[in-house]
């Protein structure tokens, strides 16, 4: 099928075409960011939530009126953003170097801040399991300078991915080879955990890929890498229903088959940082790039 030459979409395999409507077009929502990060959906009353980091701050957009406020301000410097089973906010702070909670009544929980009485570095995002465990990224990027949090040694010495126990509250850790661990997601059935690894931004042989891992209950299996990137870096992304995963990259939001087939993208004028599904149905992409809010409706849904 060929599509218009105006068209957000281009086509890797045949497949993607399941997952489009071929005349829908990217809208820009909003604009006036330094740096879009953390995009999570709350459905209960239809808003976005998501963070400029240097400007610390977080902003909300209503899909209801597309009006666009300030949710938080001072954020900590917040990176990445989820939603609990609760309906809860999870978000990771680069300022306080911690992964936090914000409760029904407004007020902050502190679930991370160290490992093994060392602080953490600088969490950037965070996914929740469905038995409640918390599991973050936690690289250097909000200790390498004040322009996304506070220039500051790390007390660790290296950069890991930690899992925070549902029950006990325990920070473990999960995953000690990555360079820079960043975006992270379940598959549809939590037996697989997606992490990407940008440690590129900071070394030119770097890592610029997603890794894929089995879940063994409070362990991982390496499972070997499943997707490199092709243009800029992964950061943030999202799985869909059918086990796709919907990625940031520097020309837009690449999409992958399960199998790790790129089979095509959503082509976004400025550079993407993380994405989320949302709307009533769930089937309108949220795009954080650079300094816009972005939205497309696809012919998919997001994972509740």
């Amino acid at each position: 099928m060929d599509l218009a030459s105006n068209s957000p979409f281009e086509v890797r395999d045949a497949r993607f075409l399941s997952c489009i409507f071929p005349h829908e077009s990217v809208q820009q929502l909003w604009t006036g960011a330094r740096w879009c990060e953390g995009p999570a959906w709350f459905a209960a009353h239809g808003t976005l939530v998501w963070s400029d980091i240097p400007n610390n701050r977080m902003l909300r957009w209503d899909e209801r009126n597309n009006t666009v406020g300030e949710f938080r301000n001072p954020s900590n410097n917040s990176n990445g953003n989820t939603v609990d089973r609760q309906g809860r906010l999870v978000s990771c702070e680069h300022l306080s170097r911690s992964v936090t909670r914000t409760e029904h009544d407004g007020s902050r929980t502190v679930l991370a801040d160290n490992w093994q009485g060392q602080r953490l570095n600088s969490p950037n995002d965070v996914v929740v399991h469905s038995d409640g465990s918390v599991w973050f990224s936690d690289p250097d990027y909000g200790i390498l300078s004040d322009y996304e949090g506070r220039r500051s040694d790390s007390e660790i010495g290296a950069c890991h991915v930690y899992r925070v126990d549902p029950h006990s509250g325990e920070v473990e850790r999960v995953a000690d080879d990555f360079d820079k661990p960043n975006g992270l997601a379940f598959s549809p059935d939590e037996s697989i955990l997606y992490i990407a690894d940008t440690g590129a931004s900071h070394r030119a042989d770097g890592p610029r890929h997603i890794r894929k891992f089995a879940v063994e209950g409070k362990r991982l299996k390496p499972l070997g890498v499943f997707a490199t990137c092709g243009n800029g870096l992964f950061d943030g992304f999202r799985v869909d229903v059918q086990g796709r995963i919907w990625t940031s990259a520097a020309d837009g939001v690449h999409v992958y088959h399960p199998d790790g087939t790129l089979i095509g993208k959503v082509r976004i004028p400025e550079i993407v940082a993380n994405v989320c599904f949302g709307g009533a149905k769930r089937n309108r992409l949220l795009v954080c790039a650079t300094s816009s809010l972005y939205a497309v409706y696809l012919n998919t849904t997001g994972l509740p």
